[in-house]
């Protein structure tokens, strides 16, 4: 394993050391880079001991982790912490979601929306060169409850997007959901599918079959890649379920994923990760980034190694059990919100395996959303509205709402 619990000193020892190595502009005669640590006149470090501070540090002394450091070759003055990017990828790949070790690349994005669409990104490009597809032959083909990103990727890339209806209840795809959306494309030219299937949804929790996405897909003798947007159930879901979880590596028609660590692992914003199997990432190569050591096959370019500090520093605090754990109190205090919600007869989703409730819309006020900042499904005609219990939704919070909803009920 890669993941292993580590105490306060050894996760500073580790990230200390790893600074040591990268480039030190105050110490080293660098004057080349168009970068630096950040401006001391405006972040002054003299009211602040660091030396007990390993994130802030990393914040203050600058590194750009730009490139794709699991490749080999990458900016030689940051080498310190992009080992610890690439341990934050294996322990992703290989550790959480049961990839064989050695076998994926991938590196800290910005966030889901940048890793769904570095994923896209790369598929596009695959058919392109390798198929000799046209953009027109190539399309992404997703649920309705996905995330924004896929269209916001389809506008991008100048691609089309084909969506499959679920069930209003159960948010579930179907095989005629799936074969009626394939159908549509074929009659719009479409001959190659990146198919993007959900690891729970930003509103619902919900999550898609790959086999039956797969199923549908091989009937209809489509070629197509598979990308897993986990970007919220990816530190969530694999906890959760049980041990025949197949939305991982382990499944071979998954070829990339995406988390995002600003959600359930409580890292700073613009905190993402994108991972992919080995000899695919290169279709995104810049090659016109040839002044940078490695080139670059990232959507972002140059980013915070701070970023992967933070997602290493989690994961080394909590380890593995200690993480199971984390997930297990919140599955609880979730099914006790559920049996609220039953008890009362309101009527909600919840995916089994998931932290979020949403409630439909009629059984709340606008005044109640309000006090309580629910989530609604659209803003200007509400279905729906969410509860997403993390780590500050403690029972203390959830009480008041579901003794007030209990009370407009009785009324």
């Amino acid at each position: 394993m890669n993941w292993v619990k580590k105490s306060q000193e050894e996760i500073n020892n580790r990230i200390f050391s790893a600074l040591h190595k990268n480039v030190n502009y105050q110490k080293e005669s660098i004057i080349g880079l168009p970068g630096s640590y950040l401006d001391e006149k405006v972040f002054s470090q003299d009211k602040f001991d660091l030396s007990s501070a390993p994130f802030l540090s990393t914040l203050t002394l600058n590194p750009n982790h730009i490139g794709c450091h699991t490749l080999g070759l990458s900016e030689s003055f940051f080498t310190g912490t992009q080992e610890i990017e690439r341990e934050v990828i294996s322990i992703c790949a290989e550790d959480i979601l049961h990839g064989s070790k050695n076998q994926f690349d991938g590196y800290v994005s910005s966030g889901g929306t940048e890793a769904n669409i570095q994923a896209i990104w790369v598929y596009r490009n695959y058919f392109q060169i390798e198929k000799n597809a046209k953009n027109s032959e190539i399309a992404i083909l997703c649920s309705v409850d996905s995330h924004y990103s896929m269209a916001k990727a389809a506008n991008l890339l100048n691609i089309s997007i084909f969506t499959v209806s679920v069930d209003f209840n159960s948010r579930e795809i179907s095989k005629i959901s799936i074969k009626e959306a394939i159908e549509k494309a074929k009659k719009n030219s479409v001959k190659y599918f990146i198919v993007v299937s959900n690891m729970m949804t930003t509103m619902f929790g919900s999550v898609d079959s790959i086999e039956t996405y797969v199923e549908v897909l091989k009937e209809e003798n489509c070629e197509f890649k598979l990308h897993v947007d986990g970007a919220y159930g990816g530190f969530y879901y694999p906890f959760s379920k049980d041990e025949n979880n197949t939305i991982n590596f382990s499944n071979p028609y998954v070829t990339s994923v995406t988390l995002d660590a600003h959600k359930m692992a409580q890292a700073p914003y613009g905190t993402g990760i994108f991972l992919v199997r080995k000899n695919l990432i290169h279709y995104a190569t810049t090659k016109e980034a040839s002044y940078v050591e490695g080139e670059d096959c990232t959507l972002i370019g140059s980013r915070s190694g701070a970023n992967a500090i933070a997602i290493w520093m989690i994961l080394s605090t909590y380890g593995p059990n200690g993480w199971s754990e984390k997930v297990f109190v919140l599955q609880k205090r979730t099914d006790l919100v559920c049996k609220r919600l039953t008890d009362l007869n309101i009527e909600y989703f919840r995916h089994p395996n998931s932290n979020i409730i949403t409630m439909k819309a009629q059984y709340i006020s606008k005044e109640l959303a309000v006090e309580f900042g629910l989530v609604p499904d659209n803003h200007h005609n509400p279905n729906w509205y969410k509860i997403v219990v993390m780590d500050h939704v403690t029972i203390e919070k959830l009480n008041p709402f579901l003794n007030k909803l209990e009370q407009i009920k009785i009324n």
